[in-house]
């Protein structure tokens, strides 16, 4: 912990209620802005807002599609969470890998990978980036280096690992962000990645989203440690918990952690205490919490309201810059849900792909 207490953050005890539902057990929502928060220069929270606001936009997009019976099976949406990957994303180098979950559309948008391409997956499409045949779940750009969202609960953290244990191998100076939920960092190959990396001083940061529900049951109701920044403590990971509502703080503490890695010193571990507006998926009427909670985390803690206050009032940026901005994101989430409709189905052929690895003579 001594790299947080260094750059002024809070040590773990006494950040435990930042972002954290009551300790007698209640699903409030208490949630407390870090402490010391760096600034942004005008370029960066421009950046971030852009960022985020595509992620938002092309979520609320999807979710209508997926109203509209245009995609099938699973979606679970990134709305108010923005702030985590887009902060992390501003503070990593080409070439660092991406793993997550399923709630992974907003990782795919912050890594690069074309919105067309994304949504075209959504709905199943020749033009997605798994040629139609993986959905929600399962996109990878090996271009992007990010390498999937995962439907089996905490799978990709022992695969996050591997990609680890091959940035170690090749020496190639990388490092692999490894996100999860609160759910899944009670699951037990977690805990063995986190051995491993650990003994092997692998160049993995793990992220742990907690937006508080898991799938649907407080944090307080599934974890006995509810501080999940010392969930890598018995093998000697260091960690610490953000404030994953503002993509200022995100940015710096992921600074950090990625350095710490990149260096040789091996995992680190950051809780990012965040908030899903929507339910765990599109099927979840999130009956478990309060409209009360989750309007107050909206007003008061929006990742992306925060950062349009900061450039209207901290920078000086005029409203009709902001707009335009505004409109040219939705003009590119217009085009991906265009495109997304009216690109071919795969040909039945497909089936057949994408199942053996052809060997090399």
């Amino acid at each position: 912990m001594d790299a947080a207490k260094e750059a002024g953050q809070p040590k773990p005890d006494e950040a435990r209620t930042q972002g954290k539902p009551e300790a007698s057990g209640t699903p409030e929502a208490g949630h407390r802005p870090a402490p010391n928060t760096p600034q942004f220069s005008r370029d960066e929270d421009l950046h971030a807002y852009h960022e985020m606001l595509l992620i938002r936009r092309f979520e609320e997009k999807a979710g209508q599609l997926y109203g509209m019976g245009l995609i099938g099976g699973f979606c679970h949406l990134y709305i108010g969470q923005e702030a985590v990957v887009v902060g992390m994303q501003m503070a990593s180098e080409e070439g660092d890998q991406v793993i997550t979950g399923y709630r992974d559309h907003g990782h795919m948008l912050a890594c690069g990978m074309d919105p067309k391409g994304v949504m075209a997956e959504l709905t199943g499409r020749r033009g997605g980036y798994s040629r139609g045949k993986g959905g929600s779940m399962h996109m990878f750009s090996r271009e992007k280096q990010f390498f999937g969202g995962h439907g089996i609960v905490g799978a990709q953290v022992s695969l996050g690992t591997g990609l680890g244990f091959a940035d170690a191998y090749r020496k190639n100076g990388k490092v692999s962000l490894t996100y999860m939920g609160d759910g899944a960092a009670n699951q037990g190959q977690v805990y063995e990645s986190f051995n491993m990396a650990a003994l092997w001083k692998l160049p993995v940061v793990y992220v742990i989203e907690n937006n508080r529900y898991a799938m649907g049951t407080s944090v307080v109701r599934a974890s006995a440690q509810t501080d999940f920044s010392k969930r890598g403590l018995s093998f000697g990971i260091p960690g610490e918990q953000v404030d994953g509502m503002d993509v200022r703080t995100v940015r710096e503490a992921a600074t950090r952690a990625i350095q710490h890695a990149r260096s040789g010193e091996g995992p680190y571990i950051l809780e990012m205490q965040t908030y899903r507006y929507r339910g765990h998926s599109m099927s979840d009427p999130a009956k478990y919490r309060s409209k009360d909670e989750v309007s107050k985390m909206r007003e008061e803690y929006d990742p992306i309201e925060t950062v349009r206050k900061r450039l209207l009032e901290l920078h000086g940026v005029p409203e009709a810059e902001i707009k335009a901005t505004d409109a040219k994101v939705r003009e590119t989430v217009n085009d991906a849900a265009e495109f997304a409709t009216h690109d071919p189905e795969p040909d039945p052929s497909e089936l057949r792909t994408d199942i053996l690895l052809e060997a090399r003579a």
